[in-house]
């Protein structure tokens, strides 16, 4: 069984799983991973979820203020083992009942075309694609999506 723990970007599973994640994304965009890395900060998240099977770490997200009304939904990750199982679709409906929880109406996110199980993720959990926003504006690598929560 999956347990969800609510808690912040200091906390150390977060940490240590996000550093995974760091790392795959750096070898899948390659040269573009400097860019993306500059957005990708954790130190001001209040808002982390860690997932855990039998006591291990196996998948992270986030949640940070986009504006009055939504949030943007950061560092979603699952072990490589773990993936296929339906993790990350718990995780990220875990977000979006927080965000509802603090009265913002919709999430939104980037991810790349270069991860094409996050795009099938979030178009299968009834995300649409959106322009690209903010620093992904003219970027062509980069896939935004919302969802009203």
């Amino acid at each position: 069984m999956v347990e969800i723990l609510r808690t912040s970007s200091e906390h150390p599973d977060f940490q240590s799983l996000v550093r995974l994640l760091d790392a795959e994304l750096a070898e899948r965009d390659g040269e573009d991973n400097a860019f993306y890395a500059q957005y990708n900060k954790i130190d001001l998240i209040r808002h982390a979820i860690v997932a855990y099977q039998d006591g291990q770490a196996i998948g992270c997200g986030a949640i940070k203020t986009f504006d009055e009304k939504a949030v943007e939904v950061k560092r979603m990750f699952t072990l490589p083992a773990m993936r296929g199982l339906g993790i990350a679709r718990i995780i990220l409906s875990e977000l979006e009942k927080w965000a509802a929880e603090l009265s913002y109406e919709k999430c939104v996110l980037e991810t790349g075309k270069r991860q094409p199980e996050a795009i099938a993720l979030y178009l299968k959990q009834g995300y649409s694609i959106i322009p690209n926003y903010g620093q992904y504006i003219g970027i062509e690598n980069s896939v935004c999506f919302e969802k009203m929560v």
